[in-house]
């Protein structure tokens, strides 16, 4: 049997070149954790029928020594991009039945490297949560605590990779949707810069914000697998990666006055100092920093992702694909079908984003949004004139029970507080396991994520300072 505890990216190459197990060996322990686990957790939707004949493939170009770094890694895919000839719901009921004609750009690079796609993961309706409890196929729960959420809208992919039913996976993060859930469930979250990632093939919530980005049990696994999906890409008009000049990274800057705000659990304002120190004796330089725009992150954030939102989901009309209800006359058929297709949180925001777009509102709220928008991009520009990274807290809180905050959605919101900046911002920012919470209600064993931000292009900072954070929490 394989311990695949602490296994890692370049541990399973070293033991494929070693013989020590083989591709197929490796997807069968993860297909049998699945079928194990995932009754209880919910973390995939589906495990697609010819991963061992994809594994066989693998095997094959590892033979003939046409192998990569990701050839028969087991990866597991958020239920929002697509792959081609597999069923795509993006957790909603209004795509069920939905058969994705082709690959997304992300997908078409892993398969290039002979990656193993074992299935799809579970995720908030279109993306639109921070618990993955607005999914039209139930709930997932957090492998440290089945009763708590496993974060969101990622969180089947973040589960998959912390209860051991895939080695990495993709998720994709429009206000933290990535480095959430990996806060709660104990794995590295990375959010690349803006653009620096394809979304072809990625169904658009906030056109804007969204990125795609790897969930992993390391930060090296985060780097190897950025490196394989970044890069400019002809099919998405969005999309630019740039090689910035890399530097050695020496001064990280702290917004304390972000950290006085109401609402953080004491555990993780503990935990953050304990971080803190943990960098000091790294030899890096502290600093305290002023962002002062950006206490309106989320504000800004809950006008402009609606707005897209609403746009990006009138598409789903139930005439051209997925489901479908009848009325009396087509837009009958329309109202009835998005009515009964989409969940409470969808019609919440496409009702919410329609409002901040229409006629005598515009320039109230979107347009206003859009320029305080600037006002934050602005604060980080200022900033990493000085120092070279910055870091928060992941969550302002551990995972939170199941159903703690579903009759308020303004609590749900407040979950993504310290990670929309960067999305507001187009910034990278990684989360990377920083211990767990001690208090006695939470029995020791919820993890906490401490998120490091850089400047656009520069995700090579947040892999040197995450990685030697990382190794150091490794080793004690």
């Amino acid at each position: 049997m394989i311990d695949i505890r602490g296994l890692t990216i370049q541990k399973t190459q070293q033991a494929f070149k070693e013989k020590t197990f083989s591709v197929k060996d490796l997807v069968e322990v993860y297909l049998k954790n699945i079928n194990s686990k995932n009754k209880e957790l919910n973390a995939y939707l589906e495990v697609f029928s010819d991963v061992l004949a994809e594994a066989n493939v693998a095997q094959k170009r590892i033979n003939s020594g046409d192998g990569g770094l990701l050839t028969g890694i087991p990866i597991a895919i958020k239920d929002n991009i697509l792959v081609s000839g597999k069923k795509a719901s993006a957790g909603s009921k209004i795509l069920e039945g939905f058969i994705s004609p082709y690959d997304s750009t992300v997908i078409s690079k892993l398969k290039n490297e002979g990656a193993i796609i074992l299935g799809r993961t579970n995720m908030d309706e279109f993306a639109m949560g921070s618990s993955t409890e607005n999914s039209a196929y139930g709930p997932t729960g957090n492998p440290h605590d089945t009763e708590r959420v496993a974060g969101g809208s990622s969180g089947g992919s973040a589960a998959a990779v912390s209860a051991g039913l895939s080695l990495a996976a993709l998720g994709s993060d429009t206000g933290g949707s990535v480095r959430q859930p990996a806060s709660f469930c104990g794995c590295v979250g990375l959010k690349p810069t803006y653009g620096a990632v394809s979304r072809f093939g990625l169904m658009a919530l906030g056109s804007s914000l969204d990125q795609i980005g790897p969930i992993t049990n390391s930060v090296e696994d985060s780097r190897i697998i950025f490196d394989a999906i970044k890069g400019t890409d002809a099919k998405d008009s969005t999309s630019f990666y740039e090689e910035k000049e890399k530097i050695k990274p020496k001064k990280i800057g702290i917004p304390t006055h972000l950290l006085k705000m109401g609402g953080i659990h004491p555990d993780v304002l503990a935990n953050f100092d304990e971080s803190v120190k943990i960098f000091e004796k790294l030899g890096f330089q502290i600093k305290e920093i002023e962002l002062p725009n950006v206490k309106y992150s989320l504000a800004v954030y809950y006008v402009i992702m609606p707005a897209e939102a609403s746009s990006n989901l009138a598409r789903y009309d139930g005439i051209r694909y997925g489901f479908h209800s009848e009325g009396e006359n087509i837009i009958d058929d329309y109202f009835s079908t998005r009515g009964l297709g989409f969940g409470p949180e969808p019609r919440r925001r496409i009702m919410l984003g329609t409002y901040v777009l229409s006629s005598g509102y515009y320039d109230a709220y979107y347009n206003r949004a859009v320029a305080v928008k600037s006002l934050i991009k602005s604060d980080f520009k200022n900033v990493f004139k000085d120092v070279d990274v910055v870091i928060l807290p992941t969550t302002p809180t551990p995972a939170f029970k199941k159903g703690e905050k579903t009759k308020s959605p303004l609590e749900m919101y407040l979950a993504d507080i310290f990670t929309v900046p960067a999305n507001i911002s187009g910034l990278p920012a990684i989360s990377v396991p920083s211990g767990f919470s001690k208090s006695s209600e939470n029995a020791g064993n919820l993890p906490l994520g401490l998120q490091i931000i850089a400047p656009e292009y520069c995700e090579d900072r947040l892999f040197d300072v995450g990685g030697q954070f990382f190794k150091v929490k490794n080793v004690n």
